[in-house]
């Protein structure tokens, strides 16, 4: 009787916290999975090597609490502008409009047009979004490509997934300003 009584002790002095803060986060947060469907869904299934930059993200960021779904378009001859528009879904299921602006500078040429999709990491509330995020970015289009940066600012961190088309080559560095309502003021 003594082993049954012991084994008994030490099955209850099995820590379940773990499992209960695994089963939180779940509700608080986004699957690599429900990610990639919903980046399929928004991309299509041309976008090639999509799972990749998805696992990458995964990686290196861990589950995102929200993503945006957006469109923009930017063009740079040294000094360049990017505007764009979406929508901020939250994993508690928060859905709200959003349009971002930036300047940037740098050795970059070109224009091009992108669908984004924007992996968004410990954002507290949909208000916590707008606001400025610095910006560094290399990129080369040419007819099609995608591509994918960081963005932080106070512990929320943003991974934007551009694919796009133009003819745009460079290294640029500058801030996207994410707002609630719509502005053609880049500042």
């Amino acid at each position: 009787m003594p082993d049954r009584r012991h084994a008994l002790g030490l099955l209850a002095s099995l820590p379940i916290a773990p499992l209960a803060a695994h089963a939180a986060d779940d509700a608080k947060e986004f699957d690599e999975d429900s990610i990639f469907k919903a980046a399929v869904a928004f991309f299509g299934n041309t976008a090639e090597g999509l799972g990749k930059v998805i696992e990458k993200a995964f990686k290196e960021q861990g589950r995102p609490n929200a993503y945006i779904q957006g469109e923009e378009a930017s063009g740079a001859l040294t000094v360049g502008l990017r505007y764009g528009d979406g929508t901020l879904v939250m994993k508690a299921g928060t859905r709200r409009k959003v349009f971002w602006a930036g300047p940037s500078i740098g050795f970059d040429v070109g224009g091009n047009a992108a669908k984004v999709f924007t992996l968004v990491y410990k954002l507290p509330s949909a208000g916590a979004l707008f606001r400025r995020f610095p910006a560094v970015e290399g990129s080369f289009y040419y007819v099609g490509g995608a591509g994918i940066n960081y963005q932080r600012v106070d512990g929320i961190t943003l991974a934007p997934i551009r694919l796009g088309v133009g003819l745009r080559s460079g290294v640029n560095m500058g801030y996207v300003h994410y707002r609630a309502e719509k502005s053609l003021n880049p500042f």
